[in-house]
């Protein structure tokens, strides 16, 4: 396959998720905030205000009211983010205007701490796959991407902290009772967003200082069937030459590494670091069959 087939191929099934993404999160709005009498935050926030003051259709004032953020984007984005954005946009104001057509009852019977938790895990999951592929739903994810981008601030918590400011002002409109569990609906939002973003499949990575190296890295190999890396280092007090090792494994493995490491060298150093993501051989693709030897 040419690299120019594989990148339209990527790109297509990048607007496929977020496409998907973007209706999951109108699909959360239509059937749960806005039947419940829930708040949001960012131009989703506005755009509720806007229909409890003037009965504004949120599927009109999301274009609105993001003419001007778009206008930023423009400046600072890529051609690409762009692309992406607008689209996010676009199917975000097409699917609220379509699920509000849609002649569907979801009866929780109006609990509100139900309604916060769905949303919350709808929604979340949502923009969390529009944000992993690289695009926004407009409005204030332009202005999150952009803190994440230049600040190095995960979207999520950028989108807590905006989100508070326009929630205040949902109060026009709403009562404390239900701005109580509108806040839940926006940890739980935040929360899956990062989870979803990150990705699901987190992993371990494992640094080991041993005097027995090649012993503890051939035992991970046969054991676990994980690849390790050896780091060349200096001992900061002795100054003697090292071999370091590095391997990753997966979380429920980690505790039969420490018992690989411990039966080799009960002195060894082992630092353990969370990695959010593990792409390649052995976490996305060819995980290993786990066995032991006897």
């Amino acid at each position: 396959m040419s690299a120019t087939k594989h990148n339209l191929l990527v790109k297509i099934w990048d607007l496929i998720v977020i496409g998907i993404g973007s209706s999951c999160y109108s699909f959360g709005i239509v059937f749960f905030n806005m039947n419940n009498h829930l708040a949001d935050g960012g131009v989703t926030g506005v755009t509720l205000i806007l229909k409890a003051l003037f009965n504004i259709n949120p599927a009109y004032s999301t274009i609105f009211v993001n003419i001007p953020l778009l206008l930023i984007g423009v400046r600072f984005l890529s051609h690409k983010d762009m692309l992406y954005t607008l689209y996010g946009t676009g199917v975000l104001s097409g699917s609220l205007w379509l699920w509000q057509k849609v002649p569907l009852t979801i009866n929780i019977q109006h609990d509100l701490l139900l309604s916060a938790i769905i949303a919350g895990l709808i929604g979340g999951f949502g923009v969390g796959l529009v944000f992993r592929m690289g695009g926004t739903t407009g409005g204030i994810d332009i202005i999150a991407r952009l803190f994440e981008r230049f600040k190095g601030i995960p979207m999520g918590q950028s989108l807590l902290v905006i989100d508070v400011l326009v929630l205040l002002s949902s109060l026009v409109y709403l009562d404390v009772r239900q701005m109580a569990y509108t806040i839940i609906y926006v940890f739980i939002f935040s929360q899956v967003v990062n989870y979803t973003q990150q990705g699901a499949y987190t992993a371990r990575g494992i640094l080991i200082i041993s005097s027995k190296p090649n012993e503890i890295a051939n035992n991970i190999m046969a054991q676990l069937g994980r690849g390790v890396t050896y780091l060349d280092a200096q001992g900061g007090y002795s100054h003697e030459p090292k071999q370091v090792i590095y391997c990753v494994v997966a979380p429920n493995e980690l505790h039969d590494l420490k018992g690989i490491v411990s039966n080799v060298d009960e002195q060894a150093f082992m630092s353990i670091i969370d990695v959010n993501e593990a792409i390649g051989e052995g976490f996305t693709y060819k995980r290993p069959k786990r066995f032991k030897i006897i």
